[in-house]
């Protein structure tokens, strides 16, 4: 007799999760997967191209309703769970039904973080994560309204050019002196506000928003240095927050995400966690790729095979703002580190290789990513490239990495 196994989560890594067990386990588990969402699982990564109008919602499925049927899946979306009874075995969801299980994946996710800014309750203030924010902020840009979109990382130039393009007038506002500075340095992030300058957002840097003002609706956005800027809607897309809350409040070990080991596994026997809301060895993952990985390690646990999640390397390559960007590992470099530099601002194109010990540490590529796949490789193999540092920038990398 199958072994019940409730995913609490419908999101890209429960998913992926199921997709992995269906290939390496199919049949062990009767699998029941409960979703607060009311649609199937969606590709996250494309609600920007949503927003732009360039796909439609109905695009970005991950997989049809007679995938999952086909595949023994029970799926509950539209459907809240409410608490984990851990001594029943069971979870209660909303409408007061519970769903039994003898193992249980934790894959909550997380939410989009909202300033602490005086007026951050006014209308018109709105957020940047899932569909039912992509209707809104559509209709924004239909309008022609003005947008102030609050974050310079990914999600804040995403949603910047999502509503530039369904014609908002945009402003993207960053507290620090450059953009995406987790992933790129000072010249990277200084090519890529003239790139998103150029598609039609205006950039605002080193800006502190301290109040959004409004008489019951948003009306001007100020500043730390009393400066005041008008605007229909503002935009917080400041980055994310782990959803810990039904686990800690069932007993599961938290810290800033829920805390898993190198198998996936919690605190509690038969309680497992993967995605944004889990914290690895101290870090949370806010991307995609590692929680991908943290599913194909979880699933080869619960098949009964031997397997391991060591962490990841993280890397971005994206479409940012219409503009190819990539980075990966340590971008940066301590004192002893190299750097290979190449910039055409006139193309839009800059590329910078971190070395250290003769071993690829780091990239930067934006414009031209092409050579991504390659040098991200290189980054996580660790391959002594010495012998090629001539070949690395403009070289056969594919003849590299084989020969590395």
């Amino acid at each position: 007799m199958s072994e019940a196994l409730v995913v609490i989560g419908n999101g890209m890594a429960a998913a992926r999760l199921v997709e992995e067990l269906s290939k390496k386990a199919l049949g062990r588990y009767a699998i029941a997967v409960i979703g607060e969402e009311p649609r199937l699982a969606y590709n996250r990564v494309l609600l920007s191209s949503v927003l732009s109008g360039d796909i439609d919602q109905n695009d970005i499925d991950l997989k049809p309703a007679e995938w999952w049927r086909g595949h023994g899946v029970t799926l509950r979306y539209g459907c809240k769970a409410s608490a984990i009874d851990l001594a029943a075995r069971s979870v209660k969801l909303a409408d007061g039904k519970s769903v039994p299980y003898s193992k249980l994946v934790i894959a909550t996710g997380a939410h989009a973080l909202r300033l602490p800014l005086p007026g951050a309750e006014l209308a018109g203030v709105h957020t940047f994560r899932d569909v039912s924010d992509i209707e809104k902020l559509a209709r924004l840009g239909a309008d022609r309204k003005k947008v102030v979109v609050i974050g310079g990382g990914l999600l804040g130039l995403e949603a910047a050019y999502g509503l530039a393009k369904r014609g908002a007038k945009v402003t993207l506002v960053h507290v620090m002196d450059r953009l995406m500075e987790r992933q790129l340095d000072g010249a990277g992030g200084a090519l890529l506000a003239r790139l998103v300058e150029k598609k039609g957002v205006r950039v605002l840097l080193n800006a502190s928003a301290t109040r959004i003002h409004g008489q019951g609706a948003v009306e001007n956005l100020e500043f730390h240095n009393g400066a005041m800027l008008e605007a229909d809607a503002v935009v917080f897309a400041v980055g994310v927050k782990p959803n810990v809350d039904l686990a800690r409040a069932a007993g599961v070990g938290v810290n800033r995400g829920i805390l898993v080991d190198d198998g996936l596994a919690t605190n509690i026997n038969g309680v497992f966690a993967l995605g944004e809301c889990v914290e690895h060895r101290g870090v949370c993952y806010g991307l995609v790729e590692p929680a991908y990985e943290q599913a194909r390690v979880l699933a080869s646990r619960l098949a009964g095979r031997d397997a391991s999640y060591a962490g990841s390397v993280t890397a971005t390559n994206l479409k940012v703002s219409g503009v190819n960007v990539f980075s990966a590992g340590d971008f940066l470099g301590g004192e002893k580190a190299e750097r290979i530099i190449y910039a055409d601002p006139r193309m839009g194109h800059y590329k910078k290789l971190v070395l250290d010990g003769g071993r690829v540490v780091g990239a930067v590529l934006i414009g031209d990513t092409g050579a991504a796949p390659s040098y991200l490789d290189l980054i996580r193999t660790g391959a002594d490239v010495g012998r090629f540092r001539d070949e690395l920038m403009f070289g056969d990398l594919a003849s590299v990495r084989k020969a590395a």
